[in-house]
């Protein structure tokens, strides 16, 4: 029997980062258990009134956000509010892989877009690794609005 995956994140803001990563990823928002909203609702506002209608607790409404693969093959991630700041590297990261077929400037010039966008959206670019054949194709250290290092590859 095999097993499936989720990736589970610690942060500060659990929606603010789930929406970062969504841009990010492609990924969608899961709308709350038993919704059936109709369609163009945007599954945030249906989370919302999910917890009030809950009584949830206002200080608690945070305390957690998930994406999907909209696809359903890629895996769930997680995001759960935790008071503590991140204050070492992550000894484990993700590689957005966003140009795997392109190599040398094109691959280059493709990663560099991809980041440009990525800052837009509050990610920080962290360092530039240029192409070492045959060792390395290139790629791109950034981190997320948390600090959370991730590469573009």
């Amino acid at each position: 029997m095999s097993s499936t995956l989720q990736i589970t994140f610690d942060a500060h803001d659990p929606r603010g980062l789930s929406i970062f990563w969504r841009e990010v990823l492609g990924y969608v928002h899961p709308f709350p258990p038993g919704a059936e909203p109709p369609a163009g609702t945007d599954p945030l506002a249906a989370w919302d009134e999910f917890l009030e209608q809950a009584d949830v607790p206002q200080h608690l409404r945070n305390s957690s956000s998930a994406l999907e693969d909209p696809d359903g093959t890629g895996p769930r991630i997680f995001f759960q509010q935790v008071p503590e700041h991140k204050t070492a590297k992550n000894r484990v990261h993700l590689d957005v892989r966003t140009a795997t077929e392109l190599r040398g400037e094109e691959r280059m010039a493709a990663l560099e877009g991809e980041c440009q966008r990525l800052m837009e959206l509050g990610g920080t670019r962290m360092e530039r690794h240029d192409p070492q054949p045959p060792i390395s194709i290139g790629f791109i250290v950034m981190a997320d609005p948390e600090g959370n290092e991730f590469c573009l590859d």
